[in-house]
């Protein structure tokens, strides 16, 4: 038997997922819900606030590696305050 790691506290079945699909998402105070097909993560059901959460989280993550890149190439300049 293999042993799986769920990464939420909310779990449901497939079953109670068809039977009454928004109150399941809605049970999760996390806004994240593991879907279990016999007893084995099958997928994981995130509510809209979540999701756009994580694009926002993959978006800075981009725009981080982006900046780091252009921050190699730049040569850097002595500035005193009283210049500024």
């Amino acid at each position: 038997m293999a042993i799986h790691q769920i990464l939420t506290n909310t779990v449901a079945s497939i079953t109670d997922l068809k039977k009454n699909p928004m109150g399941t998402v809605a049970a999760s105070d996390s806004g994240a819900i593991a879907i279990l097909n016999r007893n084995e993560p099958a997928f994981y059901c995130v509510t809209p606030a979540l999701f756009e959460y994580f694009q926002e989280m993959l978006e800075d993550q981009r725009l981080n590696r982006i900046a780091d890149e252009r921050l190699k190439t730049l040569e850097a300049v002595k500035v005193s305050l009283d210049e500024l």
